[in-house]
């Protein structure tokens, strides 16, 4: 089976899973959201206080689980780290700033269009737009340094606090929050929902999908490779939405589950999401698996994304079906100023020392 229909499986198998745990529970067209499930983890461990969204979800602990798992399985599991780890939290705080502007993460944002949502198409298009001007970053000579090898216990942080979350969850005690109405008390079975964490997250592992990384390779080097995952998702998705969810499947901008029609902010907050993604290496859900397989620096950007959940929720950044909030434009606004000073200096820095190296070759 060559390259290209290896991803597109992989892909499919997740736009299938997606469908399937939207069927059976989940909120409307999310059948999984990295920036929302770590808000909703967020609010059920106390971090925000906003009663709809507040519940561990099973997903992501089966992602780390299934990630890790195969990892270990397959010698991927490499514990590093050091790369420039407190740039990397903001990254990730103003990445998820970004998506719940507009209302979902990059991976539910293919999945909104998939059943209908026509608003994802703004979204997309900032996306686009945000990884563009990422990648000239990139070509200037952007870089958040090399990772080096970590002590071994460092890489099973992540899996560990999964774990901890997942007995949270189960056990239930009174210091942890769940939602009794809003998107936050609707899901899937658990055990259902775990289980499809698990085999998204080995497909995940061995496939490398990322959203970031499809449409960044597309441009940069015109590598089409991860594309078909992307596509993959997509397409099954939308045709398992007809097929199981069509009472669900809404063509249109109007009336769209936890989704709002102000193009303009979903286009900026997708587009801050993108720049992130692309100076971060990765999109939310490939930090996911990364952290999985010992990448405390993916753990560090993952913390930015939940403590940036907690601050939206805690501030009124994040949006709602009503539409975007003041403090959350203002905040996309103070993101991208952020984002972009940052990688223009790290640039700058950059070509600094290499003028410097350069010059003191050319004296000696």
């Amino acid at each position: 089976m060559d390259g290209k229909r290896k991803m597109f499986i992989s892909g499919g198998i997740i736009g299938l899973i997606a469908t399937i745990l939207m069927k059976f529970g989940n909120p409307g067209n999310m059948g999984f959201c990295i920036a929302c499930f770590y808000r909703d983890i967020a609010g059920a461990l106390g971090l925000h206080r906003a009663p709809v969204v507040q519940y561990i979800r099973p997903e992501i602990i089966g992602f780390i689980f299934g990630a890790f798992i195969i990892a270990i399985a397959k010698g991927d599991f490499k514990p590093r780290g050091g790369s420039s780890p407190f740039i990397r939290f903001f990254l990730g705080f103003f990445l998820v700033i970004g998506a719940l502007m507009f209302l979902g993460c990059p991976l539910r944002m293919i999945l909104r269009l998939a059943n209908g949502d026509l608003n994802a198409l703004t979204g997309l298009i900032g996306y686009l737009v945000g990884i563009f001007v990422g990648i000239q970053f990139l070509k200037k000579g952007y870089t958040l340094g090399r990772s080096t090898e970590q002590a071994k216990i460092s890489g099973y942080i992540t899996p560990a606090i999964a774990l901890v979350l997942l007995i949270f969850l189960l056990v239930k005690p009174a210091f942890i929050f769940f939602s009794t109405e809003g998107p936050g008390s609707m899901a899937a079975p658990i055990a259902l929902s775990l289980i499809a964490g698990i085999i998204v997250g080995i497909v995940l592992q061995r496939s490398r999908i990322c959203t970031a990384g499809g449409f960044r390779d597309a441009m940069l080097i015109r590598d089409y490779h991860f594309l078909w995952g992307i596509l993959g998702i997509f397409l099954v998705n939308l045709i398992a939405n007809l097929v199981l969810n069509f009472q669900s499947f809404n063509l249109g901008f109007v009336g769209q589950p936890i989704a709002h029609n102000s193009h303009l902010w979903n286009f900026l907050g997708m587009v801050l999401a993108g720049i992130c993604s692309v100076l971060l290496g990765g999109c939310p859900v490939r930090q996911t698996i990364l952290a999985s397989e010992g990448d405390t620096d993916a753990g560090i950007t993952i913390l930015g994304v939940i403590v940036g959940a907690a601050f939206a929720h805690n501030f009124g950044l994040a949006s709602s079906g009503e539409g975007p909030t003041t403090n959350g434009k203002i905040a996309v606004i103070i993101g991208l100023i952020v984002v972009l000073t940052t990688a223009y200096s790290i640039v700058k820095q950059a070509n600094q020392i290499r003028y410097e190296k350069k010059e003191g070759v050319n004296n000696a």
